[in-house]
């Protein structure tokens, strides 16, 4: 019996393979194989997650941004949204916290929403708080999309077209958006007709530049250029003379004519003006001072000419 009875779990030894005798060609390897980590649900296009993360982007209003997410800009205190709205600046919501103080700015601004049907939301100061970087923002924030520039050639058409000689300024290397809305806020107080900025190492219309500017980036054009020296050339051939600004420069601002067609360049405070751009200008103009100050920041030597210019173009 002991002889004869078969081991319960023991394998029989056979000359013949069973099951298949026929490669896989490697598939079985190949299903084995590591895919690499599981895509997350929200960026595999077939998940419901992915269709909710791309609705939300959609939805710019009643949306409440976090720190760690790409929300939208927002002008922030009291001053600066009236100024906005009062401009006509494109807004998608007005955020107020809920209780806060209330003050005729405050009134208005939640007036002039109203009548130009824009959402307000009321949230909380810790809300609020997240939106901006300091938490200056007074009880009040405006959300506005993106800033859509104009091109080149129809900012200088349209001042072509004004039935006034041109008068446009053009950035170089000017990265912090605070001068770069203050120029614009010039440049319409003394009747120019648009401001030109490089795509690349310049500061862009964010909310910060809209703030600065005091709403004046909704009424006056602003241009990106890929290449700022090439735009200049192109402008020159309307018959707009290149001005450019330096402390250097070997033209005094007292003895320029600025009544014809002119485009202003203004360099940083720091790089001034760079090798190409300073060669496409028809002249240097340097700002007469008094003391021993250096340099006048970059918005403050435009705002200084166009000011003098905005005089001749009077009086001529």
């Amino acid at each position: 019996m002991a002889g004869n009875s078969k081991r319960r779990g023991a394998v029989r030894k056979s000359g013949t393979k069973k099951g298949q005798t026929v490669g896989s060609g490697g598939q079985r390897r190949r299903g084995l194989e590591a895919r690499g980590a599981t895509p997350k649900a929200e960026d595999r296009v077939y998940h419901a997650a992915h269709k909710r993360k791309a609705a939300q982007k959609k939805q710019a209003v009643g949306r409440r941004p976090r720190k760690d997410e790409d929300g939208p800009e927002y002008v922030l205190g009291r001053n600066p949204v009236v100024e906005c709205l009062r401009a006509g600046v494109p807004a998608t919501a007005l955020y107020l916290v809920s209780g806060g103080p209330a003050d005729e700015r405050v009134t208005e601004a939640v007036q002039t929403a109203g009548a130009k049907a824009i959402p307000i939301l009321e949230v909380t100061k810790n809300e609020l708080d997240r939106m901006s970087a300091n938490g200056l923002h007074q009880g009040i924030a405006l959300q506005v999309p993106p800033y859509e520039y104009a091109h080149p050639e129809d900012v200088m058409a349209q001042a072509v077209a004004s039935g006034q000689p041109p008068l446009l300024v053009a950035l170089d290397n000017i990265t912090d958006p605070r001068n770069l809305g203050a120029v614009i806020r010039s440049v319409a107080a003394f009747g120019g007709h648009g401001v030109l900025i490089p795509q690349r190492r310049s500061a862009s219309v964010s909310a910060v530049a809209w703030r600065t500017s005091a709403g004046a980036a909704a009424r006056l054009p602003v241009a990106q250029a890929p290449n700022l020296t090439r735009t200049l050339k192109e402008w020159a051939k309307t018959g707009a003379q290149i001005v450019g600004l330096d402390t250097e420069g070997a033209v005094s601002l007292d003895d320029y004519d600025g009544t014809g067609p002119t485009v202003i360049v203004v360099g940083s405070e720091g790089k001034g003006l760079s090798r190409l751009v300073r060669e496409t200008c028809d002249s240097v103009l340097a700002v007469p001072m008094a003391g021993d100050v250096e340099s006048l920041n970059a918005s403050v030597a435009a705002g200084v000419v166009l000011a003098d210019f905005a005089r001749q173009r009077r009086q001529a």
